[in-house]
């Protein structure tokens, strides 16, 4: 399969994911808080704990506390955690 390019506009749009990356994660972190607190089924809960556990992932100023956060499945810690990365 041959390579293909970018054209110019569609790579503006990829830099622009790229350096918006650490919000849309905090993003994604700060609905997945609210959903957890939300979520009745127990594999609902497990779903989100995955997204949170990728999100958090790219935060390595955080790595270990947040091991521990998706470990203990804490959502009270977690929401103090996003508090936390959004200052």
């Amino acid at each position: 399969m041959a390579k293909q390019e970018l054209s110019s506009y569609q790579r503006k749009i990829v830099d622009r994911y790229y350096s918006n990356l650490d919000t849309i994660s905090l993003t994604k972190l700060q609905e997945a808080v609210s959903e957890l607190y939300l979520a009745e089924t127990d594999k609902k809960k497990e779903k989100l704990w995955k997204t949170v556990e990728i999100a958090l992932a790219k935060f390595p100023e955080v790595s270990a506390r947040a091991a521990g956060v998706v470990s203990s499945r804490d959502v009270k810690a977690l929401a103090e955690l996003v508090q936390r990365l959004s200052k």
